[in-house]
């Protein structure tokens, strides 16, 4: 997810569904009175302070991050579930932060953690930037040719629409020819899309239009001003969404997708990273967070290191 700024558990969303006054611009400061009410709240259960140091798991970290006890995370911040800003515009929650949290604390780290956008964090892990970064990454071939992953959850990829759409489910992306296609800019989803915008062309057909985005506010607001017919995004995070706004609907799943955090290739912190989440499986950690987030279907059965992408 792209990074986005907020100043309410879910104005990111609602907000960017229903005020016709931000003009995408993704600031829900200048949304209309009333335009910030929502359905839900912002889970709080503390599901990370009771995880206890996990000592196999810390003793496979290099002898170097072990002394200096601190890594640096890159964490890409949009909206719920993953990671997003509490009513504070400062504080971060979501799923993303608390795996995060609750690994660090299992290999007794210190994380020191900077914002940054969504496409910026991949080819900042290259260089050395960070040591890690999160982002509801989807482990892809392409993508593992350049960065090592730890997996901890699944998801992958969705589409939702407005209620008056006369689409059904999409197995096919066919069958968005001669449709508007909203998605985050630098995703997967985009690159999906790209990649098969001539099947179209082929099959004799009008091809579909993607509008990309790098604030996810845009995006909805795109969807709910009839700029886009619909949005292709991650599977949690337009379940959550379509709950938290009128009028619009989840489709289906289109593709699942292993997701985990992501290092420069060949790092050697991966195997103590996937230790740590074994761990917290094992110890109920795991569940429980999952459980917060309402993501309990997106659990795996064992953490594994850069697997094969999901056909």
């Amino acid at each position: 997810m792209p990074r986005t700024r907020q100043t309410s558990a879910f104005a990111l969303i609602t907000v960017a569904a229903l005020s016709l006054t931000a003009c995408g611009s993704g600031d829900p400061a200048a949304a209309p009175a009333g335009a910030s009410s929502v359905k839900g709240r912002t889970p709080t259960t503390d599901v990370v302070s009771s995880v206890k140091k996990n000592d196999e798991a810390a003793k496979l970290l290099p002898a170097k991050v072990r002394d200096s006890g601190a890594l640096s995370l890159a964490s890409s911040v949009g909206a719920p579930p993953g990671a997003f800003y509490q009513e504070d515009g400062k504080t971060l929650a979501g799923a993303d932060i608390d795996f995060a949290d609750a690994v660090a604390k299992a290999l007794g780290l210190e994380l020191k953690r900077e914002v940054a956008s969504f496409e910026a964090i991949l080819p900042a892990l290259g260089s050395g930037k960070y040591d890690l970064g999160t982002g509801n990454f989807g482990v892809t071939e392409e993508r593992r040719k350049t960065i090592d992953f730890v997996t901890y959850i699944n998801d992958g990829q969705g589409f939702a629409v407005r209620d008056d759409s006369d689409l059904k489910k999409v197995t096919d992306l066919t069958q968005l020819c001669g449709l508007t296609v909203g998605t985050g800019a630098g995703t997967t989803f985009e690159a999906t899309l790209e990649e098969n915008k001539h099947r179209c062309a082929d099959a004799g057909k009008k091809a579909y239009e993607v509008k990309t985005y790098a604030d996810q506010a845009a995006v909805w607001i795109s969807l709910q001003q009839g700029r886009s017919d619909v949005l292709m995004s991650t599977i949690n995070g337009l379940r959550y969404a379509v709950t938290q706004q009128e009028g619009l609907r989840f489709l289906n799943e289109y593709k699942r997708l292993d997701v985990g955090f992501a290092f420069k290739k060949g790092t050697p912190l991966a195997p103590a990273f996937q230790a740590a989440v074994n761990g917290l499986k094992a110890d109920g950690t795991y569940d429980r967070i999952l459980k917060k987030w309402g993501t309990s279907e997106s659990a795996i059965r064992t953490s594994q290191i850069s697997p094969p992408e999901i056909k």
